[in-house]
């Protein structure tokens, strides 16, 4: 199955749902070009929600980190909704969480694109910990 890119609006924020694998091929193309696409009218606001999205290879991981520095160079943002445990994993070995701001609630996230509002301290390692002591479900990368 192929990437799809559902996208919908609120608060001014894009929200991409992702629905597949994000790996080397037309899925992390897809990608590229829809927020480098939104990027063109600088400043965007982009939360990526990776909920339905289970696996992400190497490639998908550099089309992220490609697409966040153009989004921030035009004055936005592009902040993580929804990885999975497997994915934060990843994240924290590669030190990509120092890059991304990850969140677990869409509000949440919506609500960190504005200063004036309060935004609950969430911390990934916290959540990795938490996570480590329930049972695991099996996730692909």
């Amino acid at each position: 199955m192929n990437l799809q890119i559902g996208q919908c609006q609120k608060e001014g924020v894009q929200i991409l749902r992702l629905r597949g694998p994000l790996v080397i091929g037309e899925s992390e193309s897809l990608l590229r070009e829809t927020i480098l696409k939104l990027a063109e009218t600088r400043p965007v606001n982009i939360i990526l929600d990776f909920a339905e999205a289970k696996e992400i290879d190497d490639d998908g991981l550099a089309a992220l980190v490609l697409c966040h520095a153009r989004v921030l160079s035009g004055g936005g943002a592009l902040k993580l909704l929804n990885l999975a445990r497997a994915h934060m994993d990843l994240f924290i070995l590669l030190k990509l969480d120092t890059v991304f701001d990850s969140f677990t609630d869409e509000h949440d996230a919506i609500d960190s694109f504005f200063p004036d509002r309060v935004v609950p301290h969430y911390d990934i390692l916290e959540f990795v910990e938490e996570q480590k002591k329930r049972p695991s479900a099996k996730t692909s990368w």
